[in-house]
C-alpha cells in the first residue's frame, strides 16, 4: 500500500505537495513584535511542506501575552510577514498564519504601553509567564471583556485576517486551543458569563463561531482554519463534564460553515486516551472538511492515522525546528537531528537558522 503521507492533498483552492503539515510553534524572535529576516529565512527553509501554520501571532495589541511574539494589526508588521510568504511561496509552499489572541496568558511587561490583559471573565490562571524584564511573573487578574468589547474583539480578529491576506498568506488559522482567548470562552471553568457568551454550550461556543462566521466572510470560508485542543488542560484549563458534548457542536457547526479545515491538537495524559480517540471519531463524522491531526507524530504513526481515515493532513512540530527538510528526511528514512531546547525561545540565530539540510551536512 504506497503511503498517504507523501500523496498529494486538495486543500480547498491548493494543491498542496504532501500531506505533511507544519504545526504552529513560538520561537519568540519577533523583536518588537516584528516578523523580520531572521524569520523568513527560517519559514522559507521549511517550505518543503505541505502546508506550514506559522507560529502565534496577535490580532491586536491586547492579544500580545508573550514575549516577542508577532502580530498582524500594523502596517509594519503586514510588510515583514510579506517577506515571509514571499520566502514560502518562492519555493512552491503554502502557509496560513496563526491568529492567537492570548486572553489571560498574558503579563503587562510583554504588552505594549495601552494594551489591556482581557479574559471573558475576571479569573486568573495559575502558573506564571515569562517576561524579558523581571523572569517568571504569575498570571495577572484579567479585565472582564464587555458585551460591546466582545464585539470589537471580533472585529480585531477579521481585521487581522484582512490584513493577513495583505500580506500574501494563503490563508488564516484561528487558535482556539491551548487555554488561549477562544478557548476561554469555551471552557467554563475560565467563563463565568450570564449573557450570551457563557453558560450554555451554545453560548460558550458563540465567540468561536462568530469570529469563524466573519472571518470567513472577509476573507472567503475556503481561507479559514480553526484550531481545537479537547481533553487539553494547558493553561490551566482543566477538564470539564461537557467536553465531549461542546466538541462535538462545534464540530457540527463548523462544518455547516464550510471552513477549510479542522486542526485537532492530542493530549499526551494517557488517562484520556481512550476518550480523545472516541471524540475524534465523533468529530470524523459530524466534520465534512479535512481534519488534521497533531501530536507527537512520527512518520508510521502519522501513517496510520491517515490510512484509518481519521485525519486527512497530519501536523508535525518539534521534528521541524531541529529539520528543515523533515518531509524528505522522512521519505528517504534519513536519521532525524535532535532539537536543543535550550534554544527554543532564545531569540537570535543558535537554535533557529543552524540546523542543516541533508545535502549540506554531506558536504561535511
Amino acid at each position: 500500500m504506497a503511503d498517504k503521507l507523501f500523496s498529494d492533498f486538495q486543500l480547498g483552492p491548493f494543491r498542496l505537495s504532501s500531506r505533511i503539515v507544519m504545526a504552529p510553534m513560538t520561537r519568540s524572535r519577533a523583536e518588537g513584535n516584528l516578523p523580520n529576516a531572521r524569520m523568513a529565512t527560517y519559514y522559507g527553509l521549511r517550505a518543503t511542506a505541505g502546508l506550514i501554520i506559522t507560529e502565534g501571532t496577535a490580532p491586536s495589541a491586547n492579544g500580545l501575552g508573550y514575549s516577542r511574539i508577532p502580530g498582524v494589526y500594523t502596517a509594519a508588521q503586514v510588510a515583514g510577514w510579506r517577506d515571509v510568504t514571499e520566502a514560502v511561496h518562492a519555493r512552491g509552499g503554502r502557509i496560513f498564519v496563526q491568529l492567537m489572541h492570548t486572553g489571560r496568558i498574558s503579563h503587562p511587561l510583554n504588552m505594549p504601553a495601552g494594551a489591556r490583559i482581557v479574559a471573558p471573565s475576571a479569573v486568573a490562571a495559575a502558573g506564571q509567564m515569562w517576561t524579558d524584564q523581571e523572569g517568571l511573573q504569575p498570571h495577572p487578574v484579567p479585565e472582564a471583556l464587555t458585551a460591546a468589547e466582545v464585539q470589537s474583539t471580533i472585529g480585531e480578529f477579521v481585521a487581522a485576517a484582512r490584513l493577513a491576506m495583505e500580506a500574501g498568506f494563503d490563508g488564516v488559522e484561528l487558535h482556539g486551543a491551548n487555554g488561549y482567548l477562544i478557548e476561554q470562552f469555551l471552557n467554563p471553568a475560565s467563563n463565568g458569563r450570564t449573557d450570551a457568551y457563557g453558560g450554555s454550550i451554545g453560548n460558550r461556543s458563540r465567540f468561536l463561531l462568530e469570529t469563524a462566521a466573519q472571518v470567513a466572510a472577509a476573507i472567503g470560508k475556503e481561507h479559514v482554519g480553526i484550531r481545537l485542543s479537547p481533553y487539553g488542560v494547558y493553561n490551566d484549563q482543566p477538564l470539564y463534564d461537557a467536553i465531549d458534548e461542546t466538541y462535538a457542536y462545534l464540530a457540527a457547526e463548523l462544518s455547516r460553515a464550510g471552513i477549510a479545515y479542522l486542526h485537532l491538537s492530542t493530549s499526551a495524559d494517557p488517562e484520556v486516551q481512550a476518550p480523545i480517540r472516541n471524540l475524534y471519531a465523533t468529530i470524523r463524522e459530524a466534520f465534512a472538511g479535512p481534519i488534521i491531526l497533531c501530536g507527537n507524530y512520527d512518520r508510521d504513526r502519522a501513517e496510520a492515522e491517515l490510512q484509518g481515515g481519521l485525519a486527512d493532513l497530519v501536523a508535525f512540530g518539534r521534528p521541524f525546528v531541529a529539520n528543515p527538510d523533515l518531509p524528505e528526511r522522512l521519505r528517504t528514512g534519513a536519521e532525524l537531528a535532535v532539537p536543543d531546547h535550550t534554544t527554543f525561545f532564545a531569540g537570535g540565530d543558535k537554535g533557529y537558522l543552524d540546523y542543516p539540510v541533508l545535502e549540506a551536512q554531506e558536504t561535511y
